[in-house]
């Protein structure tokens, strides 16, 4: 009996993978296709009402633009971005599409973004990425070998230096949210601590400002970084901090930048007092503490605040003696915009951005200087931000900077009317 058929298939085993990874590739191309198509319609849609001075449609398809290609794990797709034309108002004030599935100048995968910092932070050495690399994205995931990563890691160090000289003259800051974050990689010499500053500027937006590599949460650490903030001249003082329980930004702080009002991250302070009480207790006193800070008025949070004192205070005053000494400073973000407050409470900026890569306690087995932690921690941040929404209500910010007095989140002639 023949074979030849066996034979056949043998011998084109590796142009039935090729042929298999081109389906792929052409099957990927037209779920995005679709997938864009499908989000500029609903996008279109969401507009039809809206009429030029003609009384005609304003927005309008208008072609694609020039096609480019997105780095996958697949290898790489081809796309094109369709584009929309606005036929009315003034120039400032155009409606503009941006895709969320394929944002600006995108050329790879925020996976592949990402993969290459993460894995660093999880302890995988340079010699492992094409082990790593291969298992995770498949062997068409072109220019990511060791090699290009080795480069890479030099364009980062540079790309950091250059941040971290940056002229701040032209910038202004109103909230700051600061926090230190650790890594348990094993380095070669002690444990890092990577002090992370962001902050939203006049328009709302969230940038990264600060990042230093510095000896645990020190004083001295957090002054370096502010001292050298306001160097490169971020002179203007926020006006509103939000941090942990930290004491060394918080003594740093003042010391640089005067008149800044405190806001105590109310995550942090949740789980500081829970940790004073017996885990049967938890449960119902996390909701006792949050009836606090989500109270609608002060007046609100300052009974709902004596109800926890009173309630815990005679069997658990470790507990209640956390939360009572930082009163003011957790209460302080009812004196800005209402509109700012699910922003302002926690520093939940810096928080979600570090949530996946943050090792507590595991160990790796691995090595990594603390220039690269601090390389990779560093474009993390850029990747998160692009991603980072813009404040609610970032009208209200130039009220803030003017020092228009704010009650309950409401502007108090507002209020009073």
């Amino acid at each position: 009996m023949s074979n030849s058929n066996v034979v056949e298939l043998q011998k084109s085993r590796q142009d039935f993978e090729d042929q298999l990874t081109l389906l792929l590739r052409e099957g990927a191309q037209r779920m995005l296709a679709t997938a864009v198509e499908t989000e500029i319609e609903a996008f279109l849609a969401s507009h039809a009402r809206e009429r030029n001075s003609a009384g005609l449609q304003r927005l309008v398809r208008n072609g694609y633009l020039p096609q480019r290609e997105i780095q996958t794990g697949i290898g790489p797709v081809k796309v094109k971005m369709p584009r929309v034309r606005d036929s009315g108002g003034e120039p400032e004030g155009r409606i503009r599409f941006t895709s969320r599935i394929l944002p600006p100048y995108l050329r790879r995968t925020g996976s592949l973004e990402e993969l290459i910092p993460w894995l660093y932070l999880k302890g995988i050495s340079t010699g492992d990425f094409s082990e790593a690399l291969a298992a995770l994205l498949g062997p068409d995931a072109a220019g990511l070998s060791p090699s290009t990563v080795s480069r890479l890691k030099e364009v980062w160090k540079d790309e950091l230096g250059a941040w971290q000289g940056r002229n701040l003259s032209k910038r202004r800051y109103v909230y700051f949210w600061a926090d230190g974050v650790y890594f348990n990689v094993r380095l070669e010499e002690d444990k890092q601590c990577i002090l992370v500053i962001i902050g939203a500027d006049e328009s709302g937006r969230k940038e990264l400002v600060g990042l230093l590599d510095g000896y645990r949460e020190s004083e001295q650490s957090w002054k370096e970084l502010l001292l050298d903030l306001k160097r490169r001249g971020l002179v203007i003082s926020p006006k509103l901090a939000v941090g942990d329980g930290a004491l060394g930004f918080w003594k740093a702080l003042p010391q640089v930048y005067s008149n800044v009002r405190r806001q105590r991250c109310w995550v942090h302070k949740t789980q500081n007092v829970l940790n004073y009480l017996p885990k049967g207790v938890q449960k119902r006193a996390k909701a006792n503490l949050q009836e606090i800070w989500m109270a609608e008025t002060r007046s609100e949070a300052e009974k709902a605040f004596n109800f926890f004192l009173d309630a815990y205070g005679a069997k658990y005053p470790k507990a209640t003696g956390c939360l009572d000494k930082d009163r003011e400073d957790l209460l302080a973000f009812y004196d800005f915009p209402a509109e700012h407050w699910k922003h302002i409470r926690t520093s939940n900026p810096i928080e979600s951005t570090f949530a996946t890569v943050r090792q507590r306690t595991y160990k790796t087995k691995n090595c990594c200087s603390r220039q690269t932690i601090l390389n990779m921690v560093f474009r993390l941040c850029l990747t998160a931000q692009k991603k980072w929404r813009r404040l609610d209500g970032s009208k209200r910010l130039a009220e803030v900077i003017e020092g228009i007095k704010f009650v309950d989140g409401i502007r108090e002639e507002r209020k009073a009317a």
